[in-house]
């Protein structure tokens, strides 16, 4: 089969000519049709710190797809050769203290497809069943394909009570122009996505935004004036992972408001706790999905008129992985979709 590897350490990957994983006795090996390229993923192909520090080359990247069960272990029930599913990207141990808990999205020990083992940019993946999620038919090929991101925007916009509310959503990549669409969906009154990337900012209005702000060239206290908002946020989104974004959010939350934090800082951070404490805020981190409730919910959602598909900006083949990681770090992607076709196991 064809894969894309990260044979060494270093920049770039390769295509390569891989054998067909074998399921174990609790596993499932996917047919990979549609695949999508995640900030993870990018952070593999540039071979930054991140990736330097946490991955053992080779491996096979990628954790965002959808397919068709192509073989099923010896153990596995319920699942058909056939059956059209995405996959759940963490692999949970089980056996802690979340994971008997129900809380799998807390386990300790979690391993990363596509990171940890062998992942999804190829032409056959091999996952626990437990992880491969059956998609509606409702569903297309390349939404499915993105329900491991779109599950993160669930999770983090769905932490509070969005009805009524007024929301702040700083960071607007493609998380957070999906997380705009919930937050509308579920019944918010204003939705304000920052962002210093115009593109993105577009993107966020058509997914819905009261108003789209660049940092630097219009203030949220201005807009909150224009808006109509007399007191403040109540809910925040911080998607984008910068440290002056964290500082907007702590200034302009409201008394008692909410805030969730899913961006991951490529520095510290340094806030002021006095504001969170003083105006009595609760905090939540968000890793992931709650597994698996955060997928039914995100199916629920598609199936009742969610529409995320204007994320996806750009399609490419697998041999065309080049180009399609250069478009995404020339920042003029949202989500990327690799088409990597129907397999059958032989």
């Amino acid at each position: 089969m064809k894969a894309l590897v990260k044979a060494a350490p270093g920049p770039g990957l390769s295509l390569e000519d891989l054998p067909v994983p074998v399921p174990g006795p609790a596993e499932v090996v996917i047919g990979v049709t549609h695949a999508a390229i995640c900030g993870t993923d990018l952070h593999i192909y540039n071979w930054d710190d991140w990736a330097r520090d946490t991955i053992t080359p080779p491996v096979v990247i990628g954790h965002e797809f959808v397919g068709k069960v192509a073989a099923v272990g010896d153990q596995v029930a319920g699942l058909v050769i056939g059956a059209r599913v995405a996959g759940e990207g963490h692999v949970i141990c089980g056996h802690c203290r979340n994971c008997r808990a129900g809380h799998g999205h807390l386990c300790r020990n979690t391993v990363g497809v596509g990171i940890h083992r062998d992942g999804c940019f190829a032409e056959f993946v091999a996952i626990p069943a437990a992880n491969a999620y059956p998609v509606p038919d409702s569903i297309a090929d390349e939404v499915a394909a993105i329900l491991d991101p779109l599950g993160n925007a669930v999770h983090t916009a769905l932490s509070y009570d969005l009805v009524g509310e007024d929301v702040l959503l700083t960071g607007a990549g493609p998380i957070g122009q999906m997380a705009v669409a919930i937050c509308r969906h579920a019944g918010a009154r204003h939705v304000v996505s920052t962002d210093v990337r115009p593109a993105r900012l577009a993107i966020a209005e058509r997914m819905g935004a009261s108003r789209a702000v660049a940092p630097g060239e219009e203030s949220l206290r201005s807009v909150m004036m224009e808006l109509g908002m007399t007191e403040g946020f109540d809910v925040a989104l911080e998607m984008s992972g910068h440290p002056d974004a964290v500082s907007d959010v702590f200034a302009v939350i409201n008394h008692g408001g909410s805030v969730a934090l899913l961006g991951l800082f490529g520095e510290p951070a340094t806030v002021d706790l006095n504001q969170a404490i003083l105006k009595g805020l609760t905090i939540k981190g968000i890793y992931g999905r709650e597994m698996f409730e955060t997928w039914y919910k995100a199916t629920a959602m598609l199936d009742s008129g969610l529409d995320v598909t204007p994320v996806i900006t750009h399609r490419f083949g697998l041999e065309d992985y080049v180009e399609a990681f250069e478009t995404l770090r020339s920042g003029d992607a949202s989500k990327v979709v690799l088409e990597i076709g129907s397999q059958e196991a032989g």
